[in-house]
């Protein structure tokens, strides 16, 4: 019964409290990915509902590759929106700037993207050999 009571207390300081939830939106993150064997450093900051980037209503009457590529562009536009909140929070540690996100190669983009969107787990277990 102790072991029990020990398991309930550990989860429940699992929990987020609103205060935390709302602090990442002020806090600098930082991730990095491997690419052709050489590390990126980048940083990026969670966005409220009014810095999420917008687009109005999507037409019943387009394709569902042309809906597809209207969500990649808002996706990257997400993105790039949480790493140049962070780069506005600290210039020093800016490694990739709204110039330069568009010239990186589009592999390079959806790592970044996918690690910061945490799928880089389910894109690796999903597209193993």
């Amino acid at each position: 019964m102790v072991k029990e009571e020990k398991e309930e207390k550990e989860e429940k300081t699992n929990v987020w409290s609103i205060d935390e939830l709302v602090a990442l939106t002020d806090e600098v993150a930082t991730g990095e990915v491997e690419y052709r064997g050489k590390c990126l450093n980048f940083q990026y900051c969670e966005l409220t509902e009014s810095e999420e980037p917008k687009f109005g209503k999507v037409s019943d009457k387009i394709s569902e590759d042309e809906k597809f590529d209207l969500y990649a562009k808002l996706g990257g536009q997400r993105v790039l929106g949480m790493i140049l909140k962070a780069n506005d929070k600290n210039p020093e540690g800016a490694t990739i700037t709204k110039d330069s996100w568009p010239l990186l190669p589009t592999t390079l983009r959806y790592m970044i993207s996918n690690e910061i969107m945490g799928v880089q787990g389910e894109v690796a277990e999903n597209f193993q050999p």
